[in-house]
């Protein structure tokens, strides 16, 4: 752990300088119905891949790649369907993604609505991040179902070309 000495920086050991160095990266492996895996590196957005986590507050890295999972996993849905979160713990039940957001340094807010369409935001500490993905039928008044993942993800791009 790093030591902070009276009007100085605070002395890193070779170890932590390393791991706050380090640079973003993601990883999946999925087993395939045919019995073949796949698996590798998957291209990060600009934004996301160029700061060091180190940079990064708690809240908006937890931000970064809640939106990318979110993203990562509509590509294996249908047109019939769009995403939704579950929540650990309590009776939260489930929320149709309507919009994702930080607080520095530590807090993730979810925005959407309900079963019921009630309007409905969540608020939660880095520390209890648990977030469950579910694949929702799409409303029946939209003739394409929402992409928020896609779309908070290439706000990850735009805000990286505008830097």
């Amino acid at each position: 752990m790093s030591e902070k000495t009276e009007n100085a920086e605070p002395i890193v050991t070779s170890a932590e300088a390393s791991e706050n160095e380090v640079l973003p990266r993601l990883y999946n492996a999925r087993c395939n119905p045919d019995g073949s895996i796949s698996s590798g590196e998957e291209a990060l957005p600009e934004k996301v891949a160029k700061a060091p986590v180190a940079q990064k507050s708690p809240a908006q890295w937890a931000y970064e790649r809640v939106i990318l999972y979110i993203q990562n996993f509509e590509k294996q849905l249908d047109n019939e369907h769009e995403a939704a979160m579950g929540f650990a713990g309590g009776d939260a039940g489930v929320m149709r993604i309507e919009g994702l957001g930080y607080f520095d340094p530590d807090i993730i807010t979810y925005h959407g609505t309900d079963q019921s369409g009630a309007k409905t935001q969540l608020v939660q500490h880095v520390s209890q991040l648990n977030v469950m993905l579910r694949a929702l039928p799409k409303e029946v008044s939209h003739k394409e179902p929402n992409r928020i993942g896609f779309r908070l993800a290439a706000e990850l791009e735009e805000d990286a070309k505008k830097e």
